[in-house]
């Protein structure tokens, strides 16, 4: 029987956008800070450093109720292109052990050192110099957990186990002892819903989803997806590769200013889909679904939700047109049941969204439509965007005294700065 060796590893940045700004400000290091797209009254918590955490500031939290907790917390607005460059930084050092180093988000890669086998002789060591090498070259304050394991998926695990700063190798001889200690939601990936589905098949902890036939967990499942947890668990691969983007968001918190006026409301919605356009642009993709999801809070605090999705049978990349036909919608919606418009001053976060891709190749105009002059037009603008500046040419649309739309990065938004990457699931 083959040894089954581990040779891939995931790095995981701990407290990634909190310890970026402690890095580059001395006087924040060791203090609790909380990263806020906004610092407002109503401003909400994205990343919390690890001293926050530890007094009990979790991701998501509201500003107002972090204080409660923490008084001593420091809020701090995001900086999207500081983080980006530590992220290249971080990237070019895994790059020094292995070509083959996939970013899975903005504090997270894989290193897959199938084929060094004989260059690395203890992982383990490898896990230590890279934590170095880290220290050394991207900054003393960054701290990482890292996971060693025979696939992508336990290696990620490994990370979630010991944090912060851990290094821990999962393998043939200790995989049964870690996983018998855990809970079926403490794997990545399964959430509440999947616990139950799998308990209501007698599927009651890891190690018993371990050694369930795979052909038991698809007729749990209901999906290959039983297939491949059995394939996890078993230090099979399927998670190191994906393909293409299955859809693009784009998500804004709205401060109390920006609420207070509808002009910048409208802004701000057509900023964001005007996003999409550029990244389905850079993708050579069209789009045929397509949606929005709008966030609102009452004076007395009650908070609600609304969502409208549009399905085309003609694929669209202009984000002037998926925010024209997005606002007849909930124009129609707030119309026939009265309600009050759907940009108003209780909103408090707008996101747009849009999948069912076609490739670029494959959309077919009539002989009736402009479209190809558009689409040359399109690409043109964005073309000269990206040589001279995203502020070069604009939309009449877009002309504004002042920009509403942050430059802000998520957890996942870093498929943009990897030219070469493989891409992954959104």
């Amino acid at each position: 029987m083959n040894q089954i060796i581990s040779n891939v590893l995931f790095v995981d940045m701990n407290s990634f956008f909190a310890s970026c700004e402690q890095q580059v400000n001395f006087w924040l290091r060791g203090r609790p800070v909380g990263v806020c797209v906004y610092t407002g009254e109503h401003g909400c918590v994205i990343a919390p450093s690890i001293e926050a955490k530890a007094k009990g500031i979790k991701l998501g939290m509201r500003l107002s109720e972090a204080i409660k907790i923490c008084p001593d917390l420091v809020p701090l607005e995001t900086h999207a292109q500081r983080y980006r460059e530590f992220h290249q930084q971080f990237i070019k050092v895994l790059k020094k052990y292995s070509e083959d180093v996939i970013p899975k988000s903005i504090d997270e890669a894989i290193v897959n050192l199938k084929g060094y086998e004989l260059l690395y002789k203890d992982v383990l060591e490898v896990g230590r110099l890279i934590k170095q090498d880290i220290k050394k070259d991207v900054g003393d304050w960054f701290k990482c957990s890292i996971g060693i394991a025979p696939n992508a998926f336990l290696a990620k695990l490994g990370t979630e186990i010991k944090k912060p700063d851990g290094l821990i190798e999962i393998n043939e001889q200790n995989i049964d002892s870690i996983l018998r200690d855990l809970k079926l939601t403490d794997l990545p990936g399964i959430a509440d819903g999947m616990s139950r589905r799998l308990e209501r098949g007698g599927v009651m902890n890891p190690l018993q989803l371990r050694y369930a036939s795979p052909e038991y967990l698809k007729k749990i499942c209901r999906s290959i997806v039983g297939v491949h947890w059995h394939y996890r668990l078993n230090f099979k691969e399927v998670d190191l590769r994906a393909f293409a983007y299955k859809n693009m968001q784009a998500v804004r918190q709205i401060s109390q200013k920006q609420r207070e006026s509808i002009e910048v409301l409208k802004e701000l919605f057509l900023a964001l889909c005007l996003q999409l356009e550029k990244r389905m642009m850079q993708h050579n993709v069209f789009t045929k679904r397509f949606g929005i999801s709008l966030s609102y809070r009452s004076e007395d605090g009650n908070e609600s939700a609304h969502e409208e999705k549009v399905h085309t049978s003609v694929p669209i990349q202009s984000g002037i047109e998926i925010m024209q036909i997005l606002r007849n919608k909930l124009e129609h919606f707030t119309a026939v049941n009265n309600k009050e418009p759907f940009l108003n001053n209780k909103l408090t976060a707008i996101g747009v969204s849009v999948s069912e891709f076609v490739p670029e190749e494959l959309v077919q105009f009539t002989l009736f439509e402009n479209k190809i002059k558009e689409n040359k037009l399109r690409k043109t603008v964005h073309s000269i965007k990206n040589k001279y500046g995203s502020d070069s040419l604009k939309h009449a649309a877009e002309l504004s005294e002042n920009p509403v739309l942050k430059d802000v990065i998520g957890f996942g938004s870093i498929k943009d700065l990897h030219d070469d990457m493989a891409f992954f699931d959104v």
